[in-house]
């Protein structure tokens, strides 16, 4: 059991105001693992208080003791990297393997990142007889998700404390115990007081307590487009700037000439990693009409080839969910694919054989898929893919944009500027072209209900600075 009894708040551990605890539970062994405090909205207002206080002096700080700072807080990661992947996976499932890469291993390289781009950064530029100054946007509440729970905590808390801005840090509570290790590195390498808090606690209390709180300049929120939409509406009463990363629904549109055996299973792959529970997962795979039984005889052996099973076993590729209403809500999208009429190629309802406890999936593939269907419009967040044919090009391109999201997107060519000429034309934040990597120095964001902001590198930096014109006579 892992116990978390006391918050973080001014620089010191304390209890919360409040009395109650909420479980963590395992993901494999449905078992409760820990426990963290159930924070209240007085905790939030101490947390905040102490953000404001410690404002002034960290925002007017030298950017070498920032970027100093940052620094040791990466080689605070590193050290206890292994502790970190092994929790995530304990708590949302992903195998042990790939937690040590992405859970682990992402976070610390941001912190890495943001320590070495202050350096080079132009905070002040000349524009005629204008002196124009980027300075912190103030007071930050950082709200985090499950799904990558340290990774999304870095992106936010390391870009704000580069710009100069005091941060509170509401980490799920299905996933917090990386929240609590990040918070001792703080706690041990003496960032000044109050620079970075941690209040637990579920988002109708602590949340909304940290939208609404007329101390916080600015909320980084990412999560569902539903939590999304009501941290807007509560925000706006204090016109407090607000940047989200919601929901996607993918699209992966492979064109006629494409390498179809390199296409499908690298599709598979970016549908089902970390279980699908991942906002860009590309979960809409477009394939030409006359290629579909060759699509579906290869995205079924793909998916098979993803083993279900304990996150700490080498063989598996696929661990479960991260938690029981998870798993309940995927369920009830692959009966709903069945309901409407699309094609299961593999996969289904019910558990993976042998696999009796824990929250697993069978990996499912759907073919025959229109995209008027709810499994095609809908974020179901688990290892199910939707592959849905199209006739021409444009076609392709209208079903791409045919969704309420644009978060992500991939395009699969014989010829990359054919591939690069669709993706100008899909409406998606990040694109991947023939299968370019992940670049942690790219904008990540998205359109339309998929938010607005950007995260990541510089312009991640760019959401927590406020920009002032100074005139000058001469």
């Amino acid at each position: 059991m892992i116990v978390r009894d006391k918050i973080y708040i001014d620089g010191a551990w304390v209890p919360s105001t409040g009395t109650g605890t909420i479980d963590v539970v395992n993901a494999t062994t449905e078992e409760v693992m820990g426990t963290i405090p159930e924070g209240t909205a007085e905790d939030v207002d101490k947390a905040v208080q102490a953000a404001r206080k410690a404002f002034d002096s960290w925002s007017t700080s030298s950017l070498e003791d920032r970027s100093k700072f940052l620094l040791q807080i990466q080689e605070g990661l590193q050290a206890r990297s292994d502790e970190i992947a092994n929790v995530i996976s304990e708590e949302n499932g992903m195998p042990v393997s790939l937690s040590k890469i992405i859970q682990a291993g992402l976070p610390a390289m941001n912190f890495g990142t943001y320590s070495g781009l202050i350096a080079g950064y132009e905070f002040t530029e000349k524009i005629g007889n204008s002196e124009v100054v980027k300075e912190p946007v103030g007071v930050v509440a950082a709200i985090t998700p499950w799904n990558y729970p340290l990774h999304q905590v870095a992106l936010k808390v390391a870009a704000a404390l580069a710009a100069g801005c005091t941060v509170v840090l509401k980490p799920s509570e299905v996933a917090p115990n990386s929240a609590w290790i990040l918070a001792e590195i703080i706690d041990d390498i003496g960032l000044p007081a109050g620079v970075f808090n941690l209040v637990s606690g579920s988002g109708a209390v602590v949340g909304e307590a940290l939208v609404a709180h007329p101390e916080v300049d600015m909320i980084s929120f990412t999560g569902s487009t539903r939590a999304g939409k009501r941290i807007s509406e509560v925000a706006s009463q204090s016109v407090k700037r607000v940047a989200l990363e919601l929901g996607g629904k993918s699209p992966n549109v492979i064109l006629p000439d494409a390498d179809l055996n390199t296409a499908v299973p690298a599709g598979v792959m970016g549908a089902y990693l970390n279980s699908g529970q991942t906002c860009t997962a590309l979960t809409r795979m477009l394939v030409p009409r006359d290629k579909l039984a060759e699509v579906e005889a290869l995205a079924k052996a793909a998916a098979e080839g993803f083993t279900p099973g304990h996150p700490n076993e080498a063989t598996t590729r696929l661990g479960p969910l991260a938690s029981e209403a998870q798993y309940d809500r995927v369920q009830g999208y692959i009966q709903k694919g069945i309901d409407e009429g699309a094609k299961l190629v593999t996969g289904g309802v019910g558990r993976p054989e042998g696999l009796e406890k824990g929250f697993f999936i069978k990996p499912t593939v759907f073919s025959e898929v229109s995209n008027d269907m709810t499994i095609a419009q809908e974020e179901i967040f688990g290892p199910v893919l939707s592959i849905i044919p199209y006739d021409t090009e444009e076609d392709a391109v209208r079903i791409a944009n045919d969704t309420i999201y644009g978060l992500a997107a991939a395009v699969w060519a014989g010829d990359a500027d054919k591939a690069k000429s669709v993706a100008r034309k899909i409406r998606a934040g990040q694109i991947d072209i023939n299968g370019g990597g992940f670049n942690l120095l790219a904008p990540f964001g998205g359109f339309k209900q998929s938010g607005h902001g950007r995260e990541a590198g510089r312009y991640g930096l760019e959401e927590f600075l406020e920009i002032k014109s100074m005139q000058l006579s001469g």
